[in-house]
Parts: structure tokens; sequence; C-alpha cells
């Protein structure tokens, strides 16, 4: 009696906590080397960085309940023994970020695991602006993807552009990031959807990536749930 007292509560344990670990398989698709990153915001701490070469993958087993999360840096140097790159940079000086997030702009993949509601929520934000294009694919559960496909660098605005040494650009600011003004940051009179609606910048940013977040109240046709328990595929340059 006591034995199966004792396995009842195992398993209910078992029910309550959930015993899959959601897997993060990251893939470069680029033709250059890359180096993902994640920042957690709640949850267990998991791997913050590390390279890729093309066509190259790693997979991260993530805690069960965490949000935060994923882009990935390019153009990078390691001078010094002090590593760098110029499009996506956490400011480390790493390839590890060490709760470090990505200096805009970046493309941002941001995940919500196993919420109350038993859902995961996931998104592609634009809000911080473009740096690569990427994908996430749910395995199980679901098969809605969320993703931004597009090389937004080669059609950014000259205002929006980040440059690198030799002119070529290798990233794109959101109209919050390049002009900081309450209109497009949504923040002061302007935050709330009826004062912050989109702008020709956030439409640009939309009509490239219909799926991806294009500023701050951007939400209806932007945030994706699938059920708690589903490995994601992210892939950059898909």
């Amino acid at each position: 009696m006591k034995i199966h007292c004792l396995f009842a509560i195992f398993l209910s344990i078992i029910l309550m906590h959930g015993v899959h670990s959601t897997v993060f398989t990251i893939k470069n698709n680029c033709p250059y080397n890359i180096a993902p990153a994640t920042l957690t915001s709640t949850g267990g701490s998991v791997t913050t960085g590390f390279e890729l070469a093309p066509q190259a993958s790693n997979s991260i087993n993530m805690p069960s309940q965490w949000s935060g999360r994923v882009w990935a840096r390019f153009q990078r140097s390691n001078n010094g023994g002090r590593f760098t790159c110029q499009s996506g940079d956490c400011g480390s000086g790493q390839v590890a970020c060490n709760g470090a997030g990505a200096i805009p702009p970046a493309t941002l993949v941001e995940f919500t695991l196993a919420d109350p509601s038993g859902k995961d929520f996931y998104d592609v934000s634009l809000v911080d602006g473009f740096n690569l294009p990427v994908s996430v694919v749910p395995q199980g559960g679901c098969s809605t993807s969320a993703d931004c496909p597009v090389d937004i660098n080669a059609q950014c605005p000259a205002e929006l552009a980040l440059k690198d040494g030799s002119g070529g650009t290798i990233g794109c600011k959101s109209a919050c990031v390049a002009f900081n003004t309450p209109e497009y940051c949504c923040t002061g009179d302007h935050n709330t959807p009826q004062t912050c609606p989109a702008t020709n910048y956030s439409r640009f940013f939309k009509n490239l990536c219909p799926k991806a977040y294009s500023y701050a109240f951007d939400d209806p046709s932007s945030t994706f749930t699938c059920t708690a328990g589903a490995n994601y595929d992210i892939t950059f340059c898909p």
C-alpha cells in the first residue's frame, strides 16, 4: 500500500511538472559563420552563445518553463582575444554573452515556454530592427511557423541602415532605435495601441515580413502559440 501511495505521488509530480525538455535546434544556413546567442528573462539559465559554420547546427535543451530570446551575430573578429561582432554583438567580449542582450539592430526570436495555460508562445520581433533572416518551425504540437525570411538589409532605407567599414549594410534599425521618439517607440503619450498606430517605417518591415512584429503593438498577426512540449527548429538565413 505504501509503495502504491509513493508511486501515485511520484506520478502526480511528473504530471504536474512534466518530463519533456523542449529542444531548440539552431541551424546556420547563411554562407558565412554566425554566432547565435540566448538571453534568459525567466527560468533556468541556458547556453548563452556559440559559433556555427555554414550548414552547421547545435541543439540546446531548454528548461521546461522559460522565457527569453534567441538571435545571431555576424561579421565577427577575435582581435587580441576579445570576441566582437559588427552586427548583433552583445558587448561581452566573449563568444558567450553571459547575460547580455543584443545591441540593436538585431532580429529577435522570442519565446515563453509552458506558461500557466499550458502553451508555448513564440514570435519573430523586428521591434529593435533586423540583422539576419530567420525562421522558427515547431516540431510536434502545432504547425504554424514564425519567420522573417527576407534580407531586409538589401532594401533598408538609408536613414535606418547600419553600415560596416566597407559601406555594406549589416543591419536595419527600427524607427524607434533610429530616432528614439515616443511616436515610434510607443512611450509617453503614445503608450497605447490607439495612440501608437503603425507608421510608414513599421509598414516597411511588415510588408517584407508579415509574420514578424514590426512595432510594439503589432500583436494580432505576430504572436503564435503551440502546445507546451513542442521542439523548435530555428534557422538563420532559411
